[in-house]
């Protein structure tokens, strides 16, 4: 079996997060870079099963910019078979639309059985893209999965939310998403970090994958307009003079938090 792990690098959430306010794209200088976490955790869930199976590869596959290969080879240390990069300037600021299409081509190109992915980035937020990978690899799509069964032909997993838990499932080949409801992921040790140098690292660019450079300069949605976050102002004090209760009830009912 073929398993395709698609991870990101992300600024470090603990870190300083800003926007560039003359591209209005995240200013990635502002905070170290990292494997994001969800994208560690998808990649638990592939190698866990490739552990327990015996005949899965599992390949990573990211779409960033050429300094991320150092923190994409994490992915390769912590056990993936094999890693492909695809880094183009001309993809820098991708919408999403212009992301799933790249990602496609990547995945398409390197063939699979398998995609998992984050249920959404912490930079971006988006949560569309593994819905948008599977319409346009034509297979199903099981999303936002907090647990995760893969068997030779199918696999199937829990979603949850607040109004219970539904048990769902989807042939092969599909594309899955999961949760932080999923086990944290292994560190690499040194024998992964070792191995890691000496596996297959293909990079590829918008080209290799026939994306086209209309596609490339001209994306299907472009950012209008950007302003700096506002600084937080002084919040409302209230002194209690026997009429303390009231002025809160009124309080709250003026900003309409009851």
């Amino acid at each position: 079996m073929k398993i395709i792990v698609l991870v990101k690098e992300v600024p470090d959430t603990f870190g300083e997060r800003k926007l560039d306010l003359e591209t209005g794209l995240a200013d990635r200088a502002a905070s170290e870079a990292v494997l994001d976490e969800i994208s560690e955790r998808a990649l638990e869930v592939a190698l866990a099963y490739a552990d327990s199976s015996g005949d899965a590869e599992v390949i990573i596959i990211s779409m960033a910019p050429e300094r991320a290969a150092a923190t994409i080879r994490k992915g390769l240390a912590m056990g993936a078979a094999s890693a492909v990069h695809v880094a183009d300037p001309g993809l820098a600021g991708a919408d999403l639309g212009l992301t799933a299409r790249t990602l496609a081509a990547a995945i398409r190109r390197t063939g699979f059985d398998l995609v998992i992915t984050g249920n959404l980035s912490t930079d971006g937020s988006g949560g569309v893209l593994p819905a948008m990978l599977a319409e346009l690899l034509e297979v199903p799509n099981a999303t936002a999965l907090s647990s995760v069964e893969i068997a030779a032909d199918s696999v199937s997993g829990t979603r949850s939310s607040d109004d219970g838990d539904q048990r769902v499932s989807a042939p092969l080949p599909a594309v899955i998403s999961i949760t932080e409801a999923l086990p944290d992921a292994r560190f690499p040790n040194f024998k992964g970090i070792m191995a890691a140098k000496k596996k297959p690292f293909e990079t590829l660019s918008a080209a290799d994958l026939d994306i086209e450079a209309t596609d490339v300069s001209v994306p299907a949605s472009i950012m209008t307009a950007i302003a700096e976050k506002p600084p937080r102002s002084a919040g409302v004090k209230i002194t209690d003079e026997g009429d303390g209760g009231t002025k809160i009830a009124e309080y709250l009912i003026e900003n309409r938090l009851v």
